[in-house]
């Protein structure tokens, strides 16, 4: 594999494949870059834009990062960029948004040599919403280029996976995230090993972790709130998720915290030795582990991804929270 310049840390096999394809002039119209939050889904868009509109004179040093159309793009500030919102109070990408997209899309570039329409969350986009999408895949306006960026693909319409090419994120190893933390930021190696650990493979999260200390504060106070739920009753877990959703834009966080934390429990009920992705809480995992049998813990692990996935719906917020907390260990008559 050779050497690539792109500002991706790890997903070699994506940047190599996207290389070959901006060098064969095989680029697609549309991409799909599907991941967990904060695995790099973001990044690897921006460094594919900057690659396709770099104004290096040698197109194997693309992107060379100092030009002009590098550096806008990476600061977000570059006139054929367009960018994707979610509205403020529901979470959701609206019909109205994606229309947006779509109109300015089909405008020539200001400058460069693509207009590249970068659509973040695509799986809060409701069927409808999504549908708006279809006449821009159908029929590419020239020199435009859609990435959409989703955690998977179950919410979205077969006729948009079909019209797109998807790349999968995975996890990144926890020696990669540790090298990079050390050797390119200066990290502490037992913070860093932590960091690389919590991150779940995700090398995004521990790049904010680092900036963002209450990052970190408000794992703690998540991871928290779950060790206290598994002893409560029932009407205690209901008064939680009446809380809790109040703030539906807060529980994306919260609940990808609670899946790590789950799998970990999972893992060590089935006797893996490996060292937990929340390592620092190894006592407590071990405590729920021990007390609980692996039905009733994979019952919590698939309830907490079911309303993950289910979060970018028009759902009822607090009944979905009271049902996964009924699967969720601890209850009478629970494993």
């Amino acid at each position: 594999m050779s050497q690539h310049v792109w500002p991706v840390y790890g997903h070699e096999w994506a940047v190599e494949h996207l290389r070959k394809s901006i060098a064969n002039q095989r680029i697609r119209h549309a991409y799909l870059i599907v991941g967990a939050e904060s695995i790099g889904k973001e990044t690897l868009a921006r460094a594919l834009a900057m690659t396709l509109n770099c104004t290096h004179s040698d197109a194997d040093a693309r992107p060379c990062g100092q030009c002009s159309s590098c550096k806008r793009i990476a600061s977000g500030n570059h006139p054929d960029m367009i960018y994707s919102e979610l509205d403020g109070t529901t979470g959701a990408l609206k019909i109205e948004e994606i229309r947006n997209v779509t109109g300015k899309i089909a405008l020539k570039p200001y400058e460069a040599r693509y207009r590249v329409a970068i659509l973040r969350d695509f799986d809060h986009a409701r069927p409808q919403a999504q549908d708006a999408l279809l006449k821009t895949l159908e029929e590419p306006p020239p020199q435009a280029l859609l990435i959409l960026l989703a955690p998977s693909t179950e919410s979205l319409l077969a006729t948009i996976t079909s019209r797109s090419q998807i790349i999968h994120l995975r996890p990144l190893p926890v020696e990669t995230i540790y090298n990079v933390l050390t050797q390119q930021y200066n990290i502490e190696h037992e913070q860093a090993d932590l960091l690389a650990r919590l991150s779940g493979g995700r090398m995004g999260w521990a790049l904010q972790a680092i900036a963002q200390p209450e990052i970190l504060e408000q794992r703690t106070a998540a991871i928290n709130l779950l060790e206290d739920l598994v002893p409560m009753t029932r009407a205690q877990r209901f008064e939680i998720a009446e809380d809790l959703s109040k703030d539906k834009l807060a529980l994306y966080p919260l609940l990808e915290l609670w899946q790590s934390y789950w799998r970990d429990v999972l893992l060590l009920c089935e006797g893996v030795s490996d060292q937990p992705a929340n390592v620092d809480r190894r006592a407590a995992l071990e405590k729920i582990a021990v007390g609980t049998s692996t039905e009733a813990v994979l019952m919590a692990l698939k309830a907490t991804r079911t309303l993950i996935t289910n979060l970018s719906t028009n759902l009822n917020l607090r009944l979905a929270l009271e049902v996964m907390f009924l699967d969720y260990p601890g209850l009478p008559n629970q494993g």
